[in-house]
C-alpha cells in the first residue's frame, strides 16, 4: 500500500481546513517503526485540534490524532518486530508529528508501548490518552501516600473521558468518589461507574474563597481555572489534587492558603512527554485494574469519516465517556 486514507489538516484563516485524502507513504515523517493503525480515539485535545479552538497543531499540514493502536509493519528498533501490537500516546503526535487519523504512521520506537497481554487494540483506544492520563493521576495520588481510608476523592469533568475512567478505577479501588458534572442527566451513568455522590459543577466553577470547608482528601481535575482553585480550597489537611486538564481555562485564580495552612499539594500530570517507565506502569495497571465491562459501557465506536463532527461535539461537551475510531 503506497497510499492510504488519512485526514489532513491545512492551516486556514479561522480554523484548520480538514479533508480526507490518499496520503503517500513516502511522505510520512522520520521514524524507525512503521505501524498499520487499526484504532484511534477522540480526546478533548483532539477536539481542540480539529476545531482550532486552541493552538494544538504546530506544524502544517498535519494529520491530527494524538494516539493510536495498531500492528507493526516494519521496524529498525530493537524492541519491536513486524506483527507486534503497540500503543502510542502523545509525544507530539498530531501536534508536530503526523498523527493517528490515518491508516499508517511512522514514529520513533521509543514512543511506543507494547499492547498489554489480554487487551485488544480497540480496548486500548477505548482507554486512550484520556484513560491513560486518568491512571497517571491516580498513580500520582498514590505516590503522594493517599489511600481510600483517608477520605473522599473528587473527580471533575466526570462524564468526560478522563473523568469516566478515573471514576471506574477509583471506585474499584475502594474510594468514595464524588463526581462533579454539568450534565445532571448523566447521574445514572456516573453512579453506574461507581460514583457515590454527584455534585453540580456550578458549585465549583465560580470564584470562591481562599479556604473553604474541607470536603475531600484527593482529586482528579481535568478542568482547571476556578474549578481547580476551589478544589484546592476544599481539600482536607495533607491532601492533594492531580491536575491534568484545562476544559474551563488555563488560569489558576487561587491563593497560597491551602498550601501553607493545610499542607495541600497540587500534583501536575503530563501525559505527552511522560517517561516510558511510568507509561509502562500505567498501562500495566490499566490492564489489571480497569473493569472491561464498565469500559465497554462508556465506549462508542465511530468510523474514521466521523472524526470531524465528533471533534466538534467533544469540545461542546456533548460526548460522554470514550470514543473509539475504527481506522484500519
Amino acid at each position: 500500500m503506497s497510499t492510504f486514507k488519512a485526514l489532513v489538516a491545512t492551516k486556514g484563516e479561522i480554523g484548520p481546513n480538514l479533508a480526507f485524502t490518499d496520503f503517500d507513504e513516502a511522505d510520512l515523517m522520520e521514524g524507525d517503526v512503521t505501524v498499520r493503525v487499526t484504532h484511534s480515539t477522540v480526546n478533548y485535545k483532539d477536539g481542540l485540534a480539529l476545531t482550532g479552538k486552541a493552538p494544538v497543531v504546530r506544524r502544517w499540514p498535519m494529520i491530527p490524532g494524538i494516539d493510536f493502536s495498531g500492528r507493526v509493519e516494519a521496524s529498525d528498533h530493537p524492541d519491536f518486530k513486524p506483527g507486534d501490537l503497540v500503543i502510542l500516546n502523545g509525544w507530539g503526535t498530531g501536534e508536530t508529528h503526523l498523527g493517528a487519523y490515518a491508516q499508517k504512521s511512522r514514529v520513533k520506537g521509543d514512543w511506543l508501548v507494547p499492547l498489554p497481554a489480554g487487551m485488544n487494540p480497540g480496548e486500548a483506544m477505548a482507554i486512550g490518552t484520556a484513560g491513560y492520563t486518568a491512571m497517571l493521576c491516580i498513580l500520582a495520588l498514590e505516590k503522594h501516600g493517599l489511600k481510600p481510608a483517608d477520605g473522599p476523592v473528587v473527580v471533575t469533568g466526570a462524564a468526560g473521558g478522563v473523568g469516566s475512567v478515573a471514576i471506574a478505577l477509583l471506585a474499584k479501588a475502594g474510594w468514595h468518589v464524588i463526581a462533579s458534572t454539568g450534565r445532571a442527566e448523566e447521574a445514572d451513568y456516573l453512579k453506574g461507574l461507581g460514583a457515590a455522590e454527584i455534585i453540580d459543577r456550578n458549585e465549583l466553577a465560580a470564584a470562591g474563597r481562599p479556604l473553604g470547608k474541607e470536603r475531600w482528601i484527593a482529586g482528579v481535575d481535568a478542568v482547571g481555572s476556578h474549578t481547580l482553585a476551589n478544589l484546592l480550597a476544599m481539600t482536607k489537611y495533607g491532601g492533594a489534587i492531580a491536575a491534568c486538564g484545562l476544559a474551563q481555562g488555563m488560569d489558576l485564580p487561587a491563593s497560597v492558603a491551602p498550601f501553607i495552612l493545610r499542607g495541600v499539594a497540587l500534583l501536575g500530570v503530563d501525559s505527552v512527554m511522560c517517561p516510558k517507565p511510568r507509561r509502562l506502569e500505567a498501562w500495566a495497571r490499566l490492564a489489571t485494574d480497569l473493569d472491561r465491562e464498565k469500559l465497554a459501557t462508556i465506549t462508542t465506536s465511530i468510523p474514521l469519516e466521523s472524526v470531524i463532527e465528533t471533534g466538534k461535539a467533544i469540545v461542546e461537551g456533548k460526548v460522554r465517556g470514550r470514543v473509539v475510531v475504527e481506522v484500519g
